[in-house]
């Protein structure tokens, strides 16, 4: 009899096993371990529980999390509370898509194709860029290709990467560097964003590539038009990291002077499921499709003259290129792609826009009113989207200030003195299209208690 419906091994088939591979026992397998080596002793977990009790603890363990169902959320830094409409939810969930890993056979593959071929078109109209590739693992990991790439096609060693990208991009930025023998260095900030005095200085004949993230970590506008001719005319590459939702205000950074736009989808369609995952997005100018990472959908016609689906241009290493691969990158996130390509489809245009608008205009509120806290001010002089910076006053314990909210219903904003030291007292607060009113005023009244 099998005792648990999860592990479906009877004693015979253990049995049959060890007969098959020419042992007695389990313990004969390990017969080459030193015995004072194994471990005998219990292991340190709690005792098994039956399947209801699990259930009754898992979901007592869940319940404390401060999910966006019961708490107002100022918490962005990368990850956002936006709308999912539940059409998205319904779609990804049918099993054609929710199975589906990689469409190596077109023929039967129509559906799948289709999408990512339609999300690969989303991105290139909101980027102004040529080519998008099917998707990549995240925003992060995406900026990292890009510089890659940059160094690839220019074949030089050096990448000037703003302070103003998000943290914990520039570290994959640099994880990856350390691989390929690139330099990284670092420009600083002025007023919230890019100092292209500092810029200039820093752009050499060998540098590769500017890495610009806009709106940037501290949620301001960068100006792309004027760091396009001072890399360009050293022969470099633009980089450009976007939140894709801003694009539904701003210029496409492709008609600014962008050569590759990357960022994450996660604002579309993509829960905040507890930090991931999410969906990277990659896009080109014509001239480097070819290194691109990753995966790309084209369109076709079969021999009867129907439009049809496959994967194009695949110079990946499992494939013919192997060494000469330009990624490593094998895989996409074909499955949040399409949750991206759902929202798109049904909101349209306008609907972007008008989500767009929502989070400058709600922002912008949020940040009138927490800066008639006493002691509270805005930091940067800067246009932002839906993030923006503001400066507690005294020597505030964050941490503190954030657990103390929770008891509020609120999902306080993010230290940034953890990331940026000479911004110790500095809260990064996001306000998206699911924040009311009431609730802004709510969080604002009890931070101006607290402190």
């Amino acid at each position: 009899m099998i005792k648990h419906r999860y592990l479906p091994l009877t004693e015979q088939d253990r049995a049959e096993m060890l007969r098959t591979i020419g042992v007695a026992s389990v313990d004969e397998l390990f017969a080459d371990i030193p015995e004072n080596l194994r471990f005998r002793g219990e292991l340190n977990v709690s005792p098994a529980m039956s399947e209801p009790a699990l259930l009754r603890h898992m979901r007592a363990l869940a319940g404390k999390n401060a999910d966006f169902d019961r708490y107002a959320c100022f918490l962005g830094a990368g990850i956002y509370d936006h709308h999912v409409p539940v059409v998205v939810n319904h779609v990804i969930s049918r099993s054609e898509f929710y199975t589906a890993y990689t469409p190596y056979q077109p023929e039967i593959s129509q559906g799948e194709l289709q999408a990512i071929f339609e999300f690969q078109s989303f991105i290139c109209e909101l980027t102004g860029m040529a080519v998008a590739n099917a998707s990549m693992y995240d925003g992060a990991t995406a900026l990292a290709e890009a510089g890659a790439l940059a160094a690839g096609a220019t074949k030089r060693g050096r990448i000037v990467v703003s302070r103003g990208v998000h943290p914990e991009a520039r570290a994959i930025v640099r994880t990856m560097a350390v691989g390929r023998g690139i330099e990284v260095v670092e420009a600083g900030l002025a007023d919230g964003v890019t100092s292209l005095k500092e810029l200039a200085t820093l752009i050499t004949p060998d540098t590769a590539a500017v890495l610009v993230q806009s709106p940037n970590f501290l949620g301001c506008i960068e100006d792309i038009a004027a760091m396009e001719p001072l890399i360009h005319g050293a022969g470099g590459l633009l980089v450009v990291s976007c939140n894709p939702l801003a694009l539904g205000l701003l210029e496409a950074p492709g008609r600014l002077g962008a050569d590759i736009v990357v960022g994450d989808a996660q604002p579309f369609g993509i829960a905040a499921s507890l930090g991931g995952p999410t969906c990277g997005y990659f896009a080109v100018a014509e001239p480097w499709m070819r290194r691109m990472p990753g995966r790309i959908v084209g369109q076709t016609v079969d021999r009867d003259g129907k439009r049809g689906f496959v994967l194009t241009l695949q110079a990946r290493e499992q494939h013919i290129r192997r060494e000469k691969a330009t990624s490593n990158i094998c895989s996409n996130q074909a499955l949040l792609a399409l949750c991206a390509s759902v929202y798109l489809s049904i909101m349209g245009k306008e609907g972007i826009r008008e989500v767009a608008r929502l989070n400058v205009q709600k922002a912008h509120y949020a940040a009138k009113r927490l800066a008639r806290i006493p002691g509270v001010t805005l930091t940067n002089a800067a246009p932002f989207f839906n993030e923006f910076v503001v400066k507690l006053p005294g020597e505030p314990d964050i941490s503190e200030i954030n657990r103390r909210l929770l008891g509020y219903g609120v999902i306080g904003g993010y230290d940034l003195g953890a990331d940026y030291p000479e911004m110790k007292g500095h809260l990064l607060v996001a306000v998206t299209e699911q924040r009311s009113r009431e609730e802004i005023d709510h969080f604002a009244e009890r931070l101006e208690e607290l402190l």
